[in-house]
C-alpha cells in the first residue's frame, strides 16, 4: 500500500508543463515524417535541370531561373503540395521556349509545402526586375499563389493549374484542370467561382488528371489519365500562351469570344458527366 501511495504521489509531481511539451514534441515529430514523404521529381524532370539550348535554367537563392528567349515578363511558379519542386521543370521549360514564352522562377518551398512559403514571390519580386510580373501553381501551390495575389493587384495576371483561388482576386485569371483529375475538390473548385474575375478563362483538358502538369509519377487518389504526360503539359503549354496573348493584346471582342468558347467546353463536358 506504501509503494501505490508513493507511486501516486510521484505522479501528482509531474510539470503539466513537461507532459504539454512531450505532445508537442510528438506531434511535431509525426508531421515532420508527414512532410518528409513527399513526391520526387522523375528523370526526365531531373534532366531539365542543364536546361536546353533555348531555355537557360540557374539556380537562385529562391530555387530556379528558367531564361527563355522572351522579354518584359516573368511567372513565379508555386509547387503543387508534397511534390519536389523541379518536377516541373519540363512544362516550365516548354513555356518559357520561344520570342512568345514567358521566363518562370520555380519556387522551392519549406517542407515543399507552400503554404510555408506564401511570400517567396515577394522574395523573388524583391531580388530581381521585371516589366511585367505573373504568379501560379500547381494544386495547392495553385491556392497559395492566389492567396498572394489578392493582396497583391499589381500583378499581371494568374495562372491555376488543377487549382482554385481562396481569396478574392482581381488581377486575370487562367484557370486549367484535367478532366480526369480526382484529386481536386470540385466541390470546393466550383464553389470557388465567386472569387474569380468575371473575364476569368476557365479551361478543361479532357483526358488530362491531376498528376500529369508535372513530373513526378502517379498520385495517389488520382483518375486514370486517357491522355499522355507530354500530350496534356503540350495542350497547358497553347492554353497558357493563346490566354497570355490574349491579355497582352487587351482586346476585347477577341476576349469575349475566347472566354465564351472556353465556357461553352465547360459546360459541354459536365453535360456528358451528367450523362
Amino acid at each position: 500500500m506504501d509503494k501505490y501511495v508513493e507511486a501516486k504521489a510521484k505522479m501528482r509531481r509531474w510539470n503539466p508543463w513537461l507532459i504539454v511539451l512531450i505532445v508537442l514534441l510528438a506531434a511535431a515529430g509525426s508531421f515532420f515524417f508527414y512532410a518528409r514523404s513527399y513526391y520526387r521529381a522523375d528523370d526526365r524532370a531531373v534532366e531539365y535541370l542543364v536546361g536546353s539550348d533555348k531555355v537557360k535554367v540557374s539556380m537562385i537563392p529562391e530555387g530556379l531561373f528558367l531564361d527563355g528567349p522572351g522579354e518584359g515578363r516573368a511567372l513565379i511558379f508555386y509547387p503543387g503540395g508534397k511534390v519536389e519542386y523541379t518536377a516541373y521543370l519540363p512544362l516550365l521549360c516548354a513555356l518559357a521556349e520561344g520570342e512568345d514564352g514567358i521566363d518562370c522562377y520555380l519556387a522551392e518551398m519549406p517542407l515543399n509545402l507552400a503554404v510555408f512559403g506564401k511570400n517567396k514571390a515577394e522574395d523573388i519580386r524583391d531580388a530581381y526586375t521585371c516589366p511585367e510580373w505573373y504568379i501560379g501553381g500547381h494544386s495547392l501551390g495553385g491556392v497559395v499563389a492566389s492567396m498572394y495575389a489578392a493582396d497583391h493587384e499589381d500583378l499581371k495576371g494568374v495562372i491555376l493549374l488543377a487549382a482554385y483561388p481562396a481569396e478574392t482576386i482581381k488581377e486575370r485569371t487562367i484557370e486549367i484542370y484535367g478532366s480526369e483529375d480526382r484529386v481536386l475538390n470540385k466541390g470546393r473548385r466550383d464553389n470557388s467561382d465567386r472569387y474569380l474575375p468575371g473575364d476569368a478563362v476557365v479551361e478543361i483538358i479532357k483526358g488530362g488528371n491531376h498528376a500529369q502538369f508535372g513530373d513526378y509519377g502517379e498520385q495517389k487518389g488520382d483518375g486514370k489519365a486517357l491522355i499522355s504526360r507530354e500530350e496534356q503539359q503540350e495542350e497547358t503549354v497553347r492554353l497558357i500562351r493563346n490566354w497570355l496573348d490574349m491579355v497582352n493584346n487587351d482586346n476585347t471582342a477577341s476576349k469575349n469570344t475566347f472566354i465564351a468558347e472556353r465556357w461553352n467546353g465547360r459546360e459541354e463536358e459536365a453535360t456528358e458527366n451528367e450523362e
